[in-house]
């Protein structure tokens, strides 16, 4: 019998692989934080011998969620300033809070929260912009989540740093850091085209392509933000980029909620990619982003739940069920976003989106071994008929029973392993305190 560190067996196995393989009874088996075989109970079972063993119960394996955008460390933030437009949102509230409170203490503690809460309902990898983003690194490090982070780029200064120049220099170091981690991956992350000049998006560019690591910002959200390009750039924003040559395949844009047909064609030769944040965009009324267009014209796209100061949850299956009915409500036809399609939105697709389709975002022989097992012992998961559709319409964070990151087990039948949540929560508690007495909030 040959050594492994784990075997996961008695499960339905879906491997959203490129033949869409699912295995009625089957088994993973799991060496040196990789995916060494999986395949049928009966042809596999007699031939590891596994130091942790992980019986499904009959319930599902399936790759981990993959939240690609995101801004961990606003869970501090969650529900202070809801129910109100993007810009105003931004400026009037979240912009001032920020300018406050925010330091590596509250990014450190914010950000193991929302690593507890995303272990808790499935998701493996998040990408992540915020400040103070080594503190978000050192959290998923410590949680054992695999992450592509970058610290936001401003035209002005932010709570880490006075100047572009300094939030640049602080993003060149978290990548020579960080380089070859097995588990944190670094993105240069300018804000908007409304909050960064011509000149720190052309520095971007060139720090990303320096190292070879992805460019990510925030693009055509709102209906705000296209009267404000309109007038800063006098062209479409799709034109600008072009024109100063910030598209290609390592070009990802955060939302795209006003796309046109034109945009999106510029984004399928260029080869960039979206990501669609469905709850946040419905929360703040910015608009339904035309994602079966793009799917059609051949851009990749992701799925994010943005920040919990605009969603309000990390629940990326909360978020599959909202893509999925949004789009079908945006082009009347049910047909438009079928469960198969947001599912792989949210595993092999989103990993595509983030540069990492060649080591996660499906189960096979030599991919990472980040997968989740649900427990689909439920009356709500009862009778299941067809897997995807439950998966995207009837499950929820709460059936997640299991997690595994590179091989690590760091949740097991609903307990974390890697941090205390209760801890967590208390201190997340006691900054919010501090934040509520600094914008003199009255106590609900």
């Amino acid at each position: 019998m040959e050594d492994i560190d784990v075997l996961i067996k008695n499960g339905r196995i879906l491997t959203l692989d490129e033949s869409d393989r699912m295995i009625s009874d089957g088994l993973v088996a799991i060496r040196g934080g990789k995916i060494l075989a999986l395949g049928e109970t009966q042809t596999l079972h007699s031939r590891y011998h596994a130091g942790k063993i992980i019986d499904a119960n009959g319930g599902i394996v399936m790759p981990g969620l993959i939240n690609a955008h995101t801004h961990a460390a606003m869970t501090c933030f969650r529900g202070i300033a809801d129910d109100m437009d993007l810009l105003d949102w931004l400026n009037n509230y979240i912009f001032p809070a920020e300018a406050k409170n925010v330091d590596p203490e509250l990014a450190y503690w914010g950000s193991l929260l929302a690593c507890a809460e995303m272990i808790k309902s499935g998701t493996t990898t998040f990408c992540d912009m915020y400040i103070f983003e080594e503190e978000t690194a050192r959290a998923a490090k410590q949680a054992g989540v695999r992450c592509l982070i970058g610290e936001v780029l401003f035209d002005f200064p932010s709570p880490n740093a006075k100047s572009p120049v300094e939030a640049l220099t602080y993003t060149r170091r978290l990548i020579k850091k960080w380089a070859g981690d097995p588990l944190v991956n670094i993105v240069v992350e300018p804000h908007a085209l409304y909050t960064c000049s011509e000149s720190l998006l052309l520095e971007a560019k060139t720090l990303a392509g320096e190292y070879g690591v992805p460019l990510a910002m925030h693009l055509l959200e709102s209906q705000g933000e296209i009267q404000l390009l309109n007038d800063k750039l006098g062209m479409k924003a799709s034109h600008y980029l072009r024109a100063i040559r910030l598209l290609d395949p390592s070009f990802i844009a955060f939302h795209g909620v006003y796309m046109d047909n034109e945009d999106m064609d510029i984004f399928a030769d260029y080869g960039c990619k979206v990501v669609h944040n469905p709850e946040s965009n419905m929360k703040l009324a910015s608009g339904i982003a035309p994602v079966a267009d793009m799917t059609r014209k051949g851009i990749p796209v992701g799925l994010g739940t943005d920040g919990c100061a605009s969603n309000n949850n990390l629940d990326m299956f909360q978020e599959m069920d909202s893509a999925a009915k949004l789009g079908k409500l945006a082009q009347l036809d049910p047909t438009a976003m079928s469960a198969g399609t947001v599912l792989r939105m949210a595993t092999c697709r989103g990993a595509e989106v983030l540069g990492m389709g060649h080591r996660i975002g499906a189960l096979k022989p030599g991919m990472e071994a980040d997968l989740i097992v649900i427990d689909t012992n439920k009356p709500h998961l009862t009778p299941m008929y067809h897997v995807y559709s439950h998966l995207v319409y009837a499950a929820n964070g709460s059936d997640v029973d299991t997690v595994l990151i590179h091989g690590q087990v760091v949740m097991e039948k609903r307990r974390l392993t890697t941090i205390n949540e209760e801890n967590i929560m208390t201190e997340v508690s006691r900054i919010a305190e501090r934040i509520k007495n600094s914008l003199n909030m009255t106590a609900p």
